[in-house]
C-alpha cells in the first residue's frame, strides 16, 4: 500500500514513521515554504514532493494536477491529510482520484462549523443556536430572539483563530463590514458560559474504537484572546462528565459520518443547567500537544494508531492497543525568554518537556488524579511568576 499525506505545517512525524513500519510506502506532499527548515523522518519518507503556497496556502486546482501527474507513475491507495488545512484538499483528491476515504461532501461535517453544527442538530445532538452570516434578516431575528453576547466564528479556521465575541447589535454590523465579502464564511452562534471539553478519539469503519475525556483549564478562545497559561488535563475515566462526554462523541462521529482516523471533539457544559452542547470536531489528532497528553495517560500514539487505522482500510482488522489508566495534564505558556528553563521543575511526574523558543510546556503523569491536579495547580501559578508572556493571535483567513 502507499499513502500520500499531505502536510502544509510540519506534523504527523509519527503517523509517517509508523506508516513505514507497517510497510506502506509513503509519498509526502508538503509546503515549499518549508524546504531546507523541516525536519521531516526521511528514513520514513520514501519521496517527498513541493507545492508552491501562500502562507501555507495551496492552489487546489494545480495540487489536483500535481497528484495526478504523480499517479501516472505511482500507484496511490490511500490520501492523508496531516494538517487541518489539508482536510477538505484530500478529500478532493480522494475524489478526483476515486480512492477510499471520507469524500468531500462528509469532510465538511469535519471542517465547517456551520455544515457540522447543522447536521448535529439534526440528529436531535444539543448545539448552541446559531445563525448563518447570510440573510441580515435572519440575522436580526436571532439576535433579537436569543440573549447576548454572541459569537462570531469562522466556518473553516482551526481553534480559536478569527473568532470574536459580540455584545451587541451594534457592535456586529462593523465587524461584518470588515468581512466585506467573506461574511458568508462566519457564523452567529450564541455564547454559554461553561467548562469546555475535549474528546479525542479514534474511529475505525464507523466505530468508536477509542476515547479519552480531558478537560480544558480556561477555554481556549480565552487563552487565545485574553492569555493566560493553556492546560488541559485527563478527566476521572468513571466520573459523570467524563461518561457523558465520551457518549455524546460517539453519537456525534455517528451523526456526522466518521468513516476512519482520528478525531478531536470538543464541548461545553453549561454553568446554568449543567448540559453538553457539542461545538466542534474534526478529522485530525487535537493541536497543541493534546496527542502527547494522550500518549502520557493512555500509553497510545493517536498518529500512531491513525496509520493502522489507514492500513487495515476498509476489510476492517483494526484492534487498539488496551490503553493504560493513568492521569495526565499539559500545561503551556509563551514565555519572555527566548530559551526558558524549566529545570527547577524537577518532579518526578514530569514525562515531558515542550522544546520551543519563546515557549515553556510540561505534561505531568501519575496513576492518582488527585496528583495530577496539585501539581497542575502548583505549575500554573509558577509559570505565570517564572515565563509568562502575551501576544494577541495572528488571524488566518482560510481560502
Amino acid at each position: 500500500m502507499t499513502i500520500l499525506c499531505l502536510a502544509s505545517y510540519e506534523k504527523g512525524h509519527e503517523f509517517l514513521r509508523q506508516a513505514k513500519r507497517q510497510g506502506c510506502g509513503v509519498l509526502l506532499l508538503t509546503s515549499l515554504s518549508l524546504q531546507g527548515k523541516a525536519e521531516w523522518p526521511m528514513e520514513s519518507i520514501d519521496d517527498l514532493f513541493y507545492m508552491p503556497d501562500d502562507d501555507h496556502a495551496w492552489n487546489r486546482a494545480d495540487t489536483i494536477k500535481a497528484v495526478s501527474y504523480l499517479a501516472r507513475t505511482r500507484v496511490i491507495d490511500r490520501i492523508v491529510a496531516l494538517d487541518d488545512f489539508d482536510v477538505e484538499l484530500a478529500a478532493a483528491l480522494r475524489e478526483h482520484l476515486r480512492l477510499p476515504g471520507m469524500g468531500e461532501t462528509t469532510v465538511r461535517h469535519f471542517r465547517d462549523k456551520l455544515a457540522m453544527r447543522m447536521t448535529a442538530r439534526e440528529k436531535g445532538i444539543d448545539v448552541p443556536d446559531f445563525v448563518h452570516v447570510l440573510n441580515y434578516d435572519a440575522l436580526g431575528r436571532f439576535m433579537d430572539g436569543t440573549p447576548a453576547p454572541w459569537v462570531l466564528k469562522p466556518r473553516s479556521l482551526a481553534g480559536a483563530i478569527g473568532i470574536q465575541k459580540i455584545h451587541t447589535a451594534d457592535e456586529l454590523w462593523p465587524a461584518l463590514e470588515l468581512l466585506r465579502d467573506m461574511q458568508s464564511f462566519y457564523l452567529l452562534e450564541q455564547f454559554v458560559p461553561g467548562d469546555i471539553f475535549h474528546v479525542d478519539s479514534i474511529v475505525a469503519e464507523k466505530q468508536v474504537a477509542f476515547a479519552i475525556a480531558s478537560g480544558y483549564g480556561r477555554p481556549p478562545m480565552e487563552v487565545s484572546h485574553g492569555g493566560g497559561i493553556f492546560t488541559t488535563s485527563i478527566l476521572e475515566r468513571e466520573s459523570d462528565d467524563a461518561l457523558r462526554l465520551v457518549a455524546e462523541n460517539e453519537r456525534v462521529m455517528a451523526a456526522l459520518g466518521m468513516v476512519r482516523g482520528v478525531s478531536h471533539t470538543e464541548f461545553i457544559k453549561a454553568r446554568a443547567d449543567g448540559r453538553i452542547y457539542f461545538l466542534e470536531t474534526s478529522a485530525r489528532v487535537g493541536g497543541a500537544h493534546i496527542v502527547e497528553l494522550v500518549e502520557a495517560a493512555a500509553g497510545l500514539n493517536l498518529w500512531a494508531e491513525w496509520a493502522k487505522v489507514e492500513v487495515a482500510g476498509p476489510d476492517g482488522g483494526y484492534r487498539p492497543p488496551v490503553p493504560n489508566r493513568d492521569y495526565a495534564a499539559l500545561l503551556i505558556s509563551l514565555a519572555r525568554q527566548e530559551h526558558p528553563d524549566t529545570a527547577a521543575y524537577n518532579d518526578a511526574e514530569i514525562v515531558w518537556r515542550l522544546m520551543q523558543d519563546h515557549h515553556a510546556g510540561l505534561i505531568v503523569k501519575s496513576p492518582s488524579a488527585a496528583r495530577v491536579r496539585e501539581l497542575l495547580l502548583e505549575y500554573e501559578r509558577r509559570f505565570t511568576e517564572d515565563f509568562y508572556a502575551y501576544q494577541p493571535p495572528r488571524d488566518k483567513l482560510s481560502h
